[in-house]
């Protein structure tokens, strides 16, 4: 008696156990003017266990670029090293899902003068910052486990003043070099667009 009164799409709503029979994801990241969340991320080792939060609130300017994975061939041939050859001198911070020792060797691989200290390739090994800031992405029919979208941010003092997310998680657009770090007003070499900002 129940099924009649019940209209077929309920009924078939009500047969699927009550799960979701379509795809839902977020598109509210963390946005312009909020606080860079605080979670603890390695550099190099395990034991070298630091917060990008901290470290952020003590630069005037900083850039936070976030990669599905250290060594796939769009993050070590393209993505990167716009950010490497743009030698803009801003401090810029690469993270990833993957063990410290793995973003070490990546460094190493991609940055070749010693002398370039503003780039620190980060590990967010269990994926906190990524969840932290809503850029997971179920990427483990690929890597094997979730990871990062691919993006970028702009950080002044710790507060995030611009978000750069590629809209298909992987592609090199949004947040590439040349859309982040734009060219420079003069020949100065840290004239650039957001000096101001």
């Amino acid at each position: 008696m129940l099924h009649r009164r019940v209209s077929p799409l309920l009924r078939s709503a009500l047969a699927s156990n009550g799960k979701r029979t379509f795809h839902c994801s977020s598109i509210l990241y963390i946005k312009a003017g909020d606080a860079f969340p605080g979670v603890e991320l390695m550099e190099d080792s395990p034991g070298n266990k630091l917060s990008l939060a901290r470290l952020l609130q003590k630069q005037d300017k900083a850039i936070v670029v976030g990669v599905p994975a250290a060594f796939s061939p769009a993050c070590s041939a393209t993505h990167i090293p716009g950010y490497v050859f743009a030698n803009s001198g801003i401090p810029t911070y690469v993270v990833s899902v993957n063990d410290p020792f793995v973003m070490k060797a990546w460094k190493e691989s991609l940055v070749k003068d010693a002398s370039a200290t503003e780039f620190r390739f980060l590990a967010d090994p269990a994926g906190s910052l990524t969840k932290a800031l809503d850029m997971e992405f179920d990427s483990e029919a690929i890597f094997g486990n979730k990871r990062s979208k691919r993006f970028a941010l702009y950080v002044q003092n710790g507060t995030v003043k611009k978000v750069f997310v590629e809209p298909d998680n992987t592609g090199v657009g949004e947040s590439a070099a040349g859309k982040v770090l734009p060219k420079r007003k003069s020949s100065r070499k840290r004239d650039w667009w957001y000096s101001n900002n």
